[in-house]
């Protein structure tokens, strides 16, 4: 990647790589829409940070038709926090985050049965068609070497009452020691579910994959296993701001962010660990009779942006945005052409995780610092969990 200045515009070249990150102008400031010193599940007045708020990042963001936001806070570092999904206060934008267990402190727990409880969820979905919620639940908590049998799982939960729709266990298409279910992609109208297994706990051979859950047909698959697609480039190192993540320990994490296009045909997704974004037609995913090698062929490169990615979506008009963990931002792709542009970043955010659609007509992303979180090099009371936000076209 080679940058060159323009009359005051960036210009980002991909010199050996082709679709191109290509010339992009200075992107904007994102509207910094709520700033939390913490977290908290005291829902009196006083909004008490809990113990375990500098081991508790704000990760996953998602919204319901009703405005109701919800929040993942994962177990990476402690089982000590105290839910894995919550719901999260919009009444206050700074202070601590006060959240909700949802759909209860009981399900959240982590002294229940393992297949009855949400014991460390990353990714979700809310499904507003069916006004359910698609939880993944990764099954493993710190100072597990596996996750217990029946850890790793799908949970469908009624949006409105609570009560579970669905329980899927994933032990027989996700590896209990290996497996990192990282974030999960739903076709609504034909619920269908796509989940990314970066293979985090793996590393460096990561055990990567792409997962398919059928509700219809109530039964999971696993493709794409280990395809260079969804794999871990070891040549590409993960840059934020400005800086090797974890130098000499190289950060290893292979297909992260999914989703889907807008008519559900088309699945994106992209590799912390590397620099592409990829897509799939999503017959050729739901086929179980094609074989391994011509579903291997079926996988495009969308375009080359060189940068280190988490999240993913897909705005209206069809393009797709990245969050940029190297520039500290979003990237626009543009799938026809291939082209990337830098719209959004700022110095502030540090590691854009989640970016997701909201109230308001909104984009909105979260960053919590997710790679120091992961080191456990948090400080008690220096936790800094952001919301950004801002608004498609951009003028």
């Amino acid at each position: 990647m080679k940058c060159i200045a323009l009359a005051g515009v960036l210009v980002l070249v991909a010199v050996t790589q082709s679709p191109a990150f290509a010339a992009v102008q200075t992107p904007h400031e994102p509207e910094l829409w709520r700033s939390y010193t913490g977290v908290s599940w005291d829902l009196g007045a006083e909004h008490k940070v809990d113990a375990a708020s500098h081991q508790a990042p704000i990760a996953g963001l998602h919204f319901s038709h009703d405005g109701r936001a919800f929040v993942s806070t994962p177990r990476w570092i402690t089982s000590a926090v105290p839910a894995s999904l919550n719901t999260l206060s919009l009444d206050n934008t700074t202070g601590p985050a006060v959240l909700t267990a949802f759909p209860s402190a009981q399900w959240n727990t982590t002294d229940g049965r393992p297949s009855q409880t949400l014991r460390n969820v990353l990714g979700f979905h809310v499904d507003n068609t069916h006004n359910w919620l698609w939880a993944l639940d990764m099954g493993f908590v710190p100072g597990e070497k596996a996750a217990p049998i029946g850890g790793q799982k799908i949970v469908i939960f009624d949006l409105k009452t609570g009560q579970v729709v669905r329980n899927l266990p994933l032990d027989n298409v996700a590896d209990r020691q290996g497996s990192f279910l990282n974030d999960i992609a739903v076709d609504e109208a034909r619920r269908i579910a796509y989940i990314s297994d970066s293979g985090f706990r793996s590393a460096p051979d990561n055990s990567t994959g792409v997962i398919v859950y059928n509700f219809s047909e109530n039964n999971a698959r696993r493709v794409l296993h280990k395809d260079a697609s969804v794999q871990v480039r070891k040549d590409v190192p993960v840059i934020s701001h400005g800086k090797t993540v974890w130098e000499g320990q190289p950060l290893s994490i292979g297909i992260n962010g999914i989703a889907l296009s807008k008519d559900s045909n088309t699945l994106y997704w992209t590799v912390t660990t590397g620099d592409s974004l990829f897509a799939i037609d999503t017959a050729k995913l739901t086929d179980p009779n094609l074989p391994a090698a011509e579903l291997a062929a079926a996988v495009k490169t969308v375009a080359h942006p060189g940068i280190s990615t988490d999240g993913i979506m897909v705005t209206d008009d069809g393009k797709v945005l990245i969050t940029d963990v190297t520039h500290n931002g979003i990237v626009s792709v543009d799938p026809a052409t291939g082209v990337a542009h830098l719209i959004e970043a700022s110095d502030r955010v540090y590691w854009p995780d989640t970016v997701t659609a909201g109230v308001q007509d909104g984009i909105y992303f979260t960053s919590s610092n997710t790679n120091d979180h992961f080191a456990n090099a948090v400080a008690r009371g220096a936790e800094s969990y952001n919301i950004w936000r801002f608004v498609l076209p951009l003028k």
